[in-house]
């Protein structure tokens, strides 16, 4: 399905740096609960995330990109705030969709 590039911007990317990494034994597919910085004008998001090829020390601090602009999603006991983006490999599993070089939090992808 096609959409045109007015549709596409009212998606909201942004960078965002993961501060938390709490285990999420609720979840019915193993999964994270991230807690994710996303600067001064969005603030402090949280997420549920099938992440779990990855490691706690391996996402903590690091920059990845998430949709802010969807409305929260309830993931059993726990409120998933924003949609972090990966690609799905299926013998790796998601892999982050992240910047390459250190950029500012909050930064808009387009």
């Amino acid at each position: 399905m096609e959409i045109d590039f007015d549709h596409f911007m009212k998606v909201d990317m942004r960078v965002g740096r993961i501060m938390a990494v709490d285990t999420f034994p609720e979840a019915h597919k193993p999964a994270w609960k991230l807690t994710l910085d996303f600067g001064p004008q969005i603030g402090t998001k949280r997420s549920s995330a099938q992440i779990t090829s990855y490691t706690r020390d391996e996402l903590l601090g690091t920059l990845v990109v998430a949709v802010v602009n969807f409305p929260p999603r309830q993931i059993g006991p726990f409120m998933s705030e924003v949609l972090v983006l990966g690609a799905l490999d299926p013998q790796l599993g998601v892999v982050l969709l992240r910047p390459d070089q250190e950029a500012e939090v909050g930064s808009r992808i387009g």
